[in-house]
């Protein structure tokens, strides 16, 4: 049986930037297309990448700050600035990404968004930032 995903639309800045697909239809995301103005506009939301330091070393979303899904607990403190003004997420396929948007709702953070298609999409329509 085929069921369709909620679409989702992103909000940043008051702006509609994208009605995507959500993962698990928890978090609205973002397309890489509306990324750079998303996170570039005033009070911008935090882009977040949660792989590994390997991943992140081997390319990346140009910006992204790193923290690894297993080390975000403990690091929280780090993103207090971006507790209102949002994250946007990413992983290598979305799982670890959905994970850490949980832990920040968790923990008061607001505006959570995911990279529509995370870094699998990115790659195939920006090159990874070296």
């Amino acid at each position: 049986m085929v069921t369709a995903q909620p679409l989702c639309a992103a909000l940043v800045s008051g702006l509609l930037l994208a009605a995507t697909p959500c993962l698990a239809g928890e978090f609205p995301s973002v397309t890489p297309a509306a990324l750079e103005a998303a996170v570039s506009a005033p009070d911008g939301p935090l882009l977040l990448d949660v792989r590994t330091d390997e991943e992140f070393a081997g390319g990346h979303v140009r910006g992204a700050l790193s923290i690894p899904l297993q080390q975000l607990p403990d690091r929280l403190e780090e993103l207090s600035a971006f507790k209102e003004r949002g994250v946007i997420a990413y992983c290598e396929h979305g799982r670890r990404a959905e994970r850490a948007l949980q832990l920040l709702r968790d923990a008061g953070f607001q505006k959570l968004q995911l990279l529509d298609g995370n870094m699998q999409r990115w790659r195939k329509e920006h090159p990874p930032a070296p």
